[in-house]
């Protein structure tokens, strides 16, 4: 007979044993014809259960047929225990789905490739260098005239393209007031070449599109967008839209590429050279580099060329710098910083970067909860196994092997973790997705790839397979050790068991104690800094970030911040480059009686009314008016009066700085007229730098094209995103808003890592309490059942209810002191690991430690309870005569 035969035949059991039935009757039948007595003749055939089971044995697959009663017998088994089988089933699938969850992130962020040609050939440039403060950083960023160069130089080991950072503009299919936000990337015409993609419909960017500054105003858009926008429709191409000047759609990228950039979808592609005031701008950087090495090249021999050439091209760089703008370290440090090549094979943003640290620490968390419920079913498991000593050892001495009681018990453990997973899995598959939306801020959403295919099934089958081995072997191998004579006897040892179970107890413990110390940790970073001043309002506060066709003077700026005053709702009105805390920055070189310091401080151009719109406290002087002129005039804050004039009010007194302008950079004296509050400009981390304001760009050499509107209003600012952009668009023609967002969420933004951190720490924190709960309660709750004989004899011998209750929860309460105190001990020890996601937190202060202790305590007590009143009111005279 074939195997498949057999295998088949296990789940034809029944009709089986009856065509085998049926075939020993005929033999029997087929002798007593020939004439032999029907005694003689079935006593001649044997026994006919041993004929029945030999032929089962050639007709079926034994040990699947085995396997297949152990899933009958394991299921009935968990339909006794529904109670029991119900917790161990909720606290597994909670832990797996939760450990699928963040795999599905952790895979989504850091591990999946790019859906291009070789991604694993795929680098990205960086640049290596010091913080004001000594610890290192990395660079990713690069001005085009360096890129050329590069490019240049290894022409022929490597192909290199540049890839702007993905921004969200506005842009318009119609009339100036129908503005749609859509994400952009500036690539190299060559790029999706190098990438090896193709277009869905029409053509995607050629070196061609991408040689003359502004030649080539071309599109390319995603195919998630254009599915999204245009319905697939193949006229799409040649449309023209509006992004400050007209651009023609030319066609439409394969579809599953969503961009670079881990964490966003880019909807529109331009060639480089549309960038045009930025393409020959020697200190303005904008994008990185990718790189692809051609077969055979070493990328460590790349590398060195490209370290020499930069090095090179850094050299020249300085020799133009103006004299005393840097000292001399700054320069040496400009010129020698390290390169390397990192390898973008899953893409490259900073996104990767921001939560790569804390993705590992949500990957500890998950595992450390996991453990807790392998720890908690476990204990359940180890509990029943000792219920069902007698059953066991009727089975060994009947003959059943150690293997075959090893099979069984883990066959009921593996439907426990089947069941688990299966609704852990749509745990993670509602969870991950919700976890995104708690990373997003709003106005930038974290787009992610989250599909359930082979990487994340795979992940899940073995998850489950580990688990099964976790909280199953041990419990296995103990029942299947049982002593026949002792166990039927009932004289087997419980205290083995017990010890066994204590010890789990004190690592769910230690489990739950870390999962609680890095909660509080994250909840406290959080908190202080959601709850740290900025020195502005930001309440009520809208930020209009606005478009010109081209540079506009600061006069017809000035017009169209008039305009948004007249607006019903509108209180004050206020102009500068960019807004406080939107990620832009600025740092401009200074001189303070000849002395320049080697970190620059930040500089920001505003309009007068620009502080009344925030609320930014002037201490000393006064505002700027509509004559002062940039860069002569400057309001300082209090850490710039600090550093420079000793913490003295400055009004009235002079420094120098760099004045960039189109033509270059020279010194020019600035007159200090206003004093005012410390405001955070860029990050809510950083300590409060020397920052100083100067008047909004009025030359007429460089005007600019770009600026902020900062408007505040009496009511709800996001409910009039859509009347003030119409009034910008009506004011004067070429104004257009690109994008509006709340002062609010800019500052949000700057804590999403961290309240990220603190929502799912708090969650797996409540979770991981709940399991240890359970787990303690199963096992004082076993040690009553197990010791009622010895609690009835002492009860009947005198002893009191609190020497009771002291010996039923000793061993426990022992283990719960072990797991605090190791818990604490490699809790206080995680600071070099956690110290830059903290703020202001150590992992040895005394409110972080003492938290988990007492909150782990306290529960604890909670879950004696009902044992130990269990244990109190044991009957002696009931007991001992049961017993």
């Amino acid at each position: 007979m074939s195997f498949w035969s057999r295998v088949a035949n296990v789940f034809r059991g029944d009709r089986i044993t009856r065509e085998i039935d049926e075939e020993l009757e005929s033999h029997i039948q087929e002798a007593i014809d020939q004439g032999r007595d029907p005694d003689d003749a079935r006593r001649a055939f044997g026994s006919v259960l041993r004929s029945r089971e030999d032929s089962r044995d050639v007709k079926l697959a034994p040990w699947l047929e085995s396997l297949s009663a152990d899933v009958t017998f394991g299921f009935r088994q968990l339909r006794k225990n529904r109670v029991a089988s119900g917790a161990a089933i909720l606290s597994l699938a909670l832990a797996i789905g939760a450990c699928s969850s963040a795999f599905r992130l952790i895979d989504a962020i850091l591990l999946r490739p790019l859906p291009v040609a070789d991604p694993q050939g795929l680098y990205v440039l960086t640049i290596g260098g010091t913080a004001p403060d000594g610890s290192p950083i990395t660079s990713d960023t690069f001005e085009y005239p360096a890129f050329r160069v590069l490019r240049a130089a290894v022409a022929g080991q490597a192909e290199l393209a540049a890839l702007s950072y993905f921004s969200r503009n506005g842009i318009t299919y119609g009339g100036p007031t129908d503005i749609e936000r859509v994400y952009k990337q500036f690539v190299s015409g060559w790029t999706f070449e190098m990438l090896g993609l193709k277009p869905a419909v029409g053509r995607l960017f050629t070196t061609a599109d991408d040689l003359k500054p502004g030649a080539h105003p071309y599109a390319v858009l995603s195919y998630d967008y254009w599915t999204r926008r245009f319905g697939r429709d193949p006229k799409v191409i040649g449309k023209v839209f509006r992004m400050g000047k007209p651009y023609e759609i030319i066609g439409v990228i394969q579809p599953g590429f969503t961009g670079t950039e881990t964490g966003a979808f880019t909807d529109f592609y331009l060639p480089t050279m549309m960038n045009d005031r930025a393409i020959n701008a020697a200190n303005w950087g904008w994008f990185r580099i990718w790189a692809r090495p051609k077969p055979g090249v070493d990328t460590r021999q790349l590398q060195q060329k490209l370290q020499a050439t930069l090095n090179g091209y850094r050299q020249e760089r300085v020799k133009a710098w103006p004299t005393g703008t840097s000292s001399e370290k700054q320069r040496a440090e400009y010129v020698q910083a390290p390169l390397s090549l990192e390898n973008a094979a899953a893409g490259y943003s900073g996104l990767q970067k921001d939560y790569r640290r804390s993705l590992a620490i949500l990957g500890v968390v998950v595992l450390l909860v996991l453990l807790i419920a392998c720890a908690n079913v476990a204990n359940l498991m180890t509990a029943q196994a000792a219920a069902r000593a007698r059953e066991m050892a009727l089975r060994v001495s009947i003959g059943a092997g150690r293997a075959r009681l090893v099979q069984m018990v883990m066959v009921e453990g593996g439907l426990i973790a089947l069941a688990a997973s299966l609704l852990g899995g749509v745990f993670a598959w509602w969870s991950a997705p919700l976890v995104v939306r708690l990373i997003n801020d709003g106005e930038n959403p974290v787009q992610l790839v989250l599909p359930a295919d082979w990487r994340v099934l795979g992940f899940s089958a073995v998850l489950a397979l580990v688990v099964t081995l976790a909280f199953g072997l041990i419990p296995a191998l103990r029942a299947s050790a049982v002593k026949p004579m002792s166990a039927l006897r009932g004289g087997e040892d419980p205290h083995s068991r017990r010890r066994l179970m204590n010890a789990l107890v004190a690592a769910q413990v230690a489990f739950c104690f870390l999962v609680h110390f890095f909660c509080g940790l994250f909840v406290s970073t959080f908190e202080r800094m959601s709850n740290q001043p900025t020195g502005f309002v930001a309440e009520h506060v809208l930020t209009l970030e606005t478009s010109t066709k081209e540079g506009q003077a600061a006069v017809y700026w000035e017009l169209v911040g008039e305009r948004l005053k007249a607006v019903g709702g509108v209180q004050s009105v206020g102009i500068s480059s960019w807004a406080l805390m939107s990620g832009n920055a600025a740092s401009y070189g200074i001189w303070v009686n000849g002395q320049s310091p080697e970190d620059a401080p930040y500089a920001l151009d505003v309009s007068p009314g620009w502080l009344e719109a925030m609320k930014i406290t002037l201490i000393g002087g006064r505002d700027f008016r509509a004559t002062d002129q940039r860069p002569n005039t400057a309001i300082v804050n209090e850490a710039f009066a600090k550093r420079f004039f000793n913490g003295l009010d400055p009004t009235g007194k002079s420094f120098e700085t760099e004045d960039r302008t189109a033509k270059g950079s020279k010194r020019a004296t600035v007159e200090i007229v206003g004093y005012v509050r410390n405001a955070r400009y860029q990050d809510l981390r950083e300590p409060l730098k020397p920052t100083f304001y100067t008047p909004f760009r009025s030359d007429k050499e460089d005007p600019p094209d770009w600026a902020t509107y900062v408007v505040r209003t009496a009511g709800d600012p996001a409910a009039m995103i859509p009347t003030l952009s119409q009034a910008v668009a009506q004011a004067r023609s070429g104004f257009r808003v690109a994008s509006a967002r709340t002062q609010t969420e800019l500052v949000q933004q700057h804590a999403i890592r961290e309240r990220l951190l603190a929502t799912l720490s708090l969650f797996f924190a409540v979770v991981a309490l709940l399991l240890a709960a359970v787990g303690l309660y199963g096992v004082l709750n076993y040690s009553v059942l197990q010791r009622r004989r010895e609690i009835g004899i002492r009860m009947a011998l005198g002893a009191r209810a609190g020497d009771v209750a002291r010996r039923v929860t000793s061993d426990v309460f022992a283990m719960l002191a072990l797991g605090a105190v190791s818990g604490l001990a490699i809790g206080a020890g995680s600071e070099r690991y956690l110290g830059k996601l903290l703020y202001e937190v150590k992992t040895t202060d005394l409110p972080v430690l003492a938290i988990p202790a007492v909150i782990i305590f306290v529960t604890a007590l909670l879950a004696a309870l009902p044992p130990v009143i269990r244990a109190v009111r044991i009957d002696p005279s009931t007991m001992l005569r049961s017993e």
